[in-house]
């Protein structure tokens, strides 16, 4: 009975909702180009923004006798440029106008100061409500004339903004220093400071019915796969939501794999890694509001790559791709591995050692699987603690508190010291992985491992990382394999996977992201070669 009359509301809400989003249509633009009539203009705007103390409406006249207001929305505008690019030169026209012309009309007027007054960044005409409400709350000033159904946008976009600052979630010993901010237009220029080429091509659109997102595409016309810039295209138009606060929306509404733990969509906030991404064929895509870029098509091996591994030496790049390599598996298997052991299969571990082991237990009231799930359970909890707590406690709890929790728990005997130290190395090496997505995903097949292992021993890890493997190989990711290079297998693509090799030795781009046609990268013989006669010289010296 409830369930009905609760889909009865739900049905009557959504009907009052159309009725009154139809009404809300209707009624304030039965017309939905401007009114002649300047007060008109100007009561509409004030009904239709329910008399906002933040827009600012300056009313003057211009050309002797034609009535004109200037629209802005406080913060988002910046006043300065308008004062002194638009309003004084509106009066200075006046002056003009009243010793050449007496009678001067408002379409004339707009004429004069659209090709000549104005004489700054984008200037556009606006003839109907929506595209006036759009661009005066992005920060535009909107020119009103009495007489006159059409306006002027002028783009005098200011307010208060942050700065382009260090990354916080990708940190690098060596390289840029520079992360995005939450203005696209100063994302899109970080970009083209790093590729300055015409070749660099950018698609916006507005998405979000309430909040008006500004989302841009920006992709190597030539370089990217055409395919692949339609389908984003595709799937961004396919959108239709009220709001989108953050990449995360765009992401979630996006990715290929609903269900799937693995991101198939890839997050950073460096300009440099994004634009690394760009010149391998992949697409940024940038939403208005937040420092974090999404990047597409993506593999599992990009979530285990770092910027510093292209800015270090070949052989210290390949050495930290390897350890973070291991550091997944520690991660994703090490408990699991320790429960069973422990459990089922102790004769393959020393005798020693599992006497030493067996000592440790003999006070613990938990087999080793709940133990597991308590330790996990507990740094999880102080992990989400320290992320959440203000910054300067934030990394003091949760350390302290780890050492403070195992310590007491080893000491009231509810978990053994060796469970301690593998949970805590565990937990360590999932801060290796550089994307805190996929280390998110590896946290949580964590735990079904350990269950696994706790029922089945060794057998059930075999089977998770069988039916894992499995999943991964069923991936796509706007069409490109999860596991690729790796499966389907391809040689020459090997050089920027498992290992990195000299940057001249990478001469193509991969062909499963980028364009067919544009694969080649750099010219031949990049080789550095040891100048000849330098070694007979030093001799002679």
């Amino acid at each position: 009975m409830f369930s009905t009359y609760l889909k009865g509301k739900i049905k009557k809400k959504k009907a009052s909702r159309g009725e009154s989003q139809e009404k809300q249509d209707l009624q304030p633009f039965k017309e939905k180009k401007l009114f002649e009539d300047l007060k008109r203009n100007i009561e509409t705007v004030k009904t239709e923004l329910g008399h906002s103390n933040d827009i600012v409406i300056r009313e003057f006249r211009v050309g002797g006798n034609i009535q004109a207001a200037a629209l802005f929305t406080d913060g988002l505008s910046d006043q300065v440029t308008l004062s002194d690019f638009v309003i004084k030169g509106l009066m200075h026209l006046q002056d003009e106008a009243l010793s050449l012309e007496q009678n001067i009309g408002p379409e004339k007027i707009m004429q004069i100061v659209k090709e000549q007054l104005i004489t700054f960044g984008d200037v556009q005409e606006v003839s109907d409500w929506e595209q006036l409400f759009k661009r005066m709350l992005s920060g535009s000033s909107i020119l009103l004339f009495d007489g006159c159904d059409k306006a002027i946008s002028a783009a005098t976009k200011g307010g208060e903004q942050r700065g382009v600052t260090e990354p916080s979630t990708q940190t690098v010993i060596r390289g840029p220093r520079e992360a995005f901010t939450e203005s696209i237009r100063i994302n899109t220029s970080l970009l083209r400071r790093i590729i300055k080429s015409p070749k660099l091509w950018l698609e916006e659109r507005t998405i979000g019915e309430v909040t008006q997102t500004q989302v841009g595409i920006m992709y190597l016309k030539g370089i990217a796969n055409e395919e692949i810039v339609q389908e984003v295209r595709d799937r961004l138009d396919r959108i239709q939501i009220d709001a989108i606060l953050e990449s995360g929306y765009i992401e979630e509404l996006i990715q290929d794999e609903i269900w799937s733990p693995f991101p198939t969509v890839y997050n950073t906030e460096r300009p440099d890694v994004t634009a690394g991404g760009l010149l391998e064929g992949r697409v940024a895509i940038i939403v208005d509001g937040t420092p974090f870029v999404l990047l597409v098509p993506v593999v599992l091996n990009s979530f285990l790559q770092s910027a510093e591994d292209y800015y270090q030496r070949f052989d210290l790049g390949s050495f930290l791709r390897l350890l973070r390599f291991a550091s997944l598996f520690v991660a994703l298997l090490f408990p699991s591995l320790y429960v069973a052991i422990t459990t089922f299969h102790q004769e393959m571990l020393p005798t020693s050692l599992m006497l030493h082991l067996s000592a440790q237990r003999e006070g613990v009231p938990f087999p080793p699987i709940i133990e597991a799930l308590l330790m996990e359970i507990v740094f999880e909890v102080l992990r989400e603690a320290g992320v959440r707590m203000p910054s300067a406690v934030g990394n003091t709890i949760s350390i302290v508190g780890a050492l403070v929790i195992g310590q007491a728990a080893v000491e009231a005997g509810i978990v053994a010291p060796a469970m301690v130290i593998v949970v805590s190395f565990t937990a360590i090496a999932n801060f290796v992985i550089p994307a805190i997505s996929l280390a998110i995903a590896v946290r949580l097949l964590r735990f079904g491992l350990l269950i696994l292992s706790g029922t089945l021993g060794m057998f059930g890890v075999a089977v998770g990382l069988l039916v894992l493997v499995l999943h991964l190989a069923s991936i796509r990711s706007f069409g490109i394999p999860y596991l690729s290079p790796f499966a389907p297998f391809m040689r020459n693509q090997q050089r920027d996977a498992l290992f990195r090799f000299p940057q001249w030795a990478m001469d193509t781009r991969p062909p499963f992201i980028s364009d067919d046609e544009d694969l080649v990268r750099q010219g031949n013989n990049q080789k550095p070669e040891k100048p000849q006669g330098d070694q007979s010289r030093h001799d002679g010296e």
